[in-house]
């Protein structure tokens, strides 16, 4: 590979090799024999104040690709291929230094800031994580984000080895937004504790809008403290649980039309995507 940058060069190198098919990984790259059972209560990660690592924002050129960094946060959505990596490259060290663990939940990215937290949601399976960008990658251009392999089981990806996804940034109020030179970590703020409420049933069928689904309750607590804080006018948004999945929802509608008014009013008032699902 010749790569050539102002900055760092990325340490994983880029596959030329069409995304994977079930049952087949790219030279030996795959799931280990015997992954660790318990791999539904690993949590999201959580997004804290970090300075971006300016050897990550220089512009850089990887596969006959020029990449420009974003050099601060902000806003950023884009849906596209992700795909993920797995124990080819665990341990190893990636863009930003620090070493690949495939059972933590991270990603590659080729230009959002290092470090930086994204939320990104499958829409084949509903399902949302949300993800620590340490990585640069993928450099193929039919491909938008590199998950590591727990955050692809999360999302239900791992069997067809990629899938549509729509990765969102995450800009906590207290992060910088400029680039920092000093790569030592700011101490985490402290985590606000949210109270969770009891999942409701699935017994009112009707169209409704999924604005998130989780794996941690908490997660999806801290959502609909959100939305019943910021989006008032909502119609009783509430946590639906099926299965290990707990679902934010709002509705019932009285039709197909009228939710999608109010998911394109949340979209502008929120930037967040809602779906419109029927039970």
């Amino acid at each position: 590979m010749a790569l050539t940058a102002c900055g760092t060069t990325p340490t994983r190198q880029p596959s030329t090799e069409t995304p994977r098919k079930p049952g087949g990984y790219y030279l030996d790259d795959g799931p280990h024999a015997n992954p660790p059972a318990d791999l539904d209560q690993v949590p999201d990660a959580q997004p804290r104040p970090e300075p971006i690592r300016s050897a990550n924002a220089r512009p850089y050129t990887a596969m006959g690709k020029s990449y420009v960094p974003m050099t601060e946060l902000g806003a950023y959505r884009a849906t596209g291929l992700a795909s993920w990596y797995g124990k080819r490259y665990h341990g190893k060290p990636t863009a930003s230094g620090e070493v690949y663990d495939m059972y933590a939940m991270t990603a590659a990215h080729p230009t959002l800031p290092i470090p930086s937290y994204a939320r990104v949601t499958c829409l084949a399976t509903e399902r949302t994580v949300i993800v620590r960008i340490n990585d640069r990658g993928p450099f193929l251009s039919d491909r938008l984000i590199d998950l590591s392999y727990v955050a692809a089981y999360k999302l239900g990806l791992l069997s067809n080895g990629s899938a549509l996804v729509v990765v969102e940034s995450i800009v906590p109020n207290t992060v910088p937004t400029t680039v920092a030179t000093a790569q030592a970590p700011v101490p985490a703020a402290p985590a606000r504790e949210v109270s969770a409420p009891a999942p409701a049933a699935l017994d009112r069928p009707g169209v409704y809008l999924q604005l998130g689904a989780f794996s941690l309750k908490e997660n999806a607590a801290s959502l609909l403290t959100r939305l019943q804080a910021e989006v008032t006018w909502l119609t009783d948004p509430a946590i639906y649980q099926t299965g290990g999945v707990y679902r934010v929802q709002a509705g019932p509608y009285a039709n197909r039309e009228e939710a999608e008014q109010a998911a394109a009013r949340i979209e502008q008032t929120l930037d967040l995507k809602a779906v419109v699902v029927s039970r």
